[in-house]
């Protein structure tokens, strides 16, 4: 790592991180919000240790995959496993019931908590760890066969389910919205999602997190109320 963290000289990397900051900025401040409210988590899915190790440099500590064997690749590496202490994990891509294990070994924050039968086993296997899981639970607002989680009517049932467990916490909602040209297009499901956590919180839930937007969307996520932004393709370029 560079001296305090940070590289001295601009790299197109850094330009990139800085735009993204800036364009974060502006949205909060669009929005009567203070931009230190809305959290950056880099996604680094197919992304290598080298590229996560410049993007660390560039002062980034948040980072977000897909994948759970991609994940503990990266993760236990000589050089992440060095920085362990100040870079947090989040998996944000669909999580099955029989890699909750590995989740909870490796992730800091899971987004995408979406059944009933996927808390039970977390909060199993964090209870053998002695662990307090922090989970988001990811509500399916886009009509798509591609998306996950659950139904806007069961948000409260299985907000309570979590409520009831020793070894897990909800710190908030997530969605994936279709992706659209017209970003305006988007705005509703982001509406939607704020207003359910507006709802949970009237019934008596504490949910401070709200994750949604992505490179192409998350202005527009941070003016009704995104929290934490998970961008990729705009720090790194298109995958291939």
């Amino acid at each position: 790592m560079s001296n305090g963290g940070y590289v001295m000289e601009t790299t197109p990397l850094f330009n990139r991180i800085k735009d993204i900051y800036l364009r974060m900025t502006r949205a909060a401040m669009k929005a009567e919000r203070n931009p230190e409210e809305v959290q950056l988590i880099a996604v680094t899915k197919t992304i290598a240790i080298d590229a996560i190790r410049d993007a660390v440099d560039c002062g980034l500590r948040s980072f977000g995959e897909n994948r759970i064997q991609e994940a503990k690749k990266k993760i236990m590496s000589g050089e992440i496993r060095s920085w362990s202490e100040v870079l947090a994990w989040h998996f944000i891509g669909h999580l099955q019931k029989n890699k909750a294990k590995d989740a909870v070994q490796f992730f800091d924050l899971i987004h995408s908590v979406d059944s009933v039968e996927l808390v039970d086993e977390i909060d199993r296997q964090a209870g053998r760890v002695g662990k307090v899981q922090r989970v988001l639970v990811e509500v399916k607002l886009a009509a798509e066969e591609t998306k996950h989680g659950i139904a806007e009517d069961e948000l409260l049932p299985l907000l309570e389910r979590i409520r009831g467990k020793k070894h897990v916490t909800a710190d908030g909602l997530m969605t994936m919205p279709p992706f659209l040209d017209d970003r305006e297009r988007v705005r509703p499901y982001f509406v939607r999602l704020r207003e359910l956590r507006r709802r949970a919180e009237a019934a008596g839930f504490s949910l401070a997190e709200l994750s949604m937007g992505m490179s192409h969307d998350f202005e527009i996520a941070i003016e009704e109320g995104s929290t934490m932004v998970r961008i990729g393709t705009a720090i790194f370029g298109e995958r291939s």
